[in-house]
């Protein structure tokens, strides 16, 4: 008797689970979207990710995937860092400039200028301004923004070291 001839699908279902059981991962890496920086801007990129720290607010180094030099991460769940993003929009805003959006804040830390964010589902963001490169730092969920000052004068030695002051290009 041929099995397959009156069930050509009763193994199907179980070798699929094995597979897919087989292709899966425990790890805890976060992933995230690696920018396309302009060759310029690439470089830069590639400096900051040379002298970024091996800790970061407490935490350890754990890159995300896929691996990049123009990410980084810190912790599991992971602070991530993307250099060679686009200007956000808020950056140019003038009710951010003036203090009129409670969700955007401009301000500096250690000599490094940042545009404070705070996204819809409640975590915060965090932009470089006046460098020639945007750096954009994703707090985790549940960590709240004021939380963040540890996290930039971490980062402040190395983007001050590696990117320099100007302006980004305008993609």
């Amino acid at each position: 008797m041929n099995i397959f001839r009156h069930r050509p699908f009763g193994l199907l279902a179980p070798v699929l689970l094995i597979a897919v059981a087989g292709c899966s991962t425990a790890d805890d890496s976060a992933t995230v979207a690696v920018p396309s920086p302009d060759a310029r801007t690439a470089k830069v990129c590639r400096d900051l990710h040379r002298v970024l720290p091996e800790k970061l607010g407490g935490r350890g180094r754990d890159d995300p995937e896929p691996r990049s030099a123009y990410t980084a991460g810190w912790g599991s769940p992971a602070i991530i860092l993307r250099c060679g993003v686009v200007r956000p929009p808020k950056m140019v805003d003038p009710k951010v400039a003036e203090g009129g959006d409670r969700d955007a804040v401009a301000g500096g830390v250690d000599g490094v200028d940042w545009l404070m964010e705070k996204q819809d589902d409640g975590t915060w963001r965090f932009t470089t301004a006046n460098r020639e490169a945007y750096v954009q730092v994703n707090l985790p969920e549940g960590m709240p923004g004021e939380d963040a000052t540890p996290v930039l004068t971490g980062l402040a030695p190395a983007v001050k070291k590696a990117i320099p002051k100007g302006i980004a290009s305008m993609r």
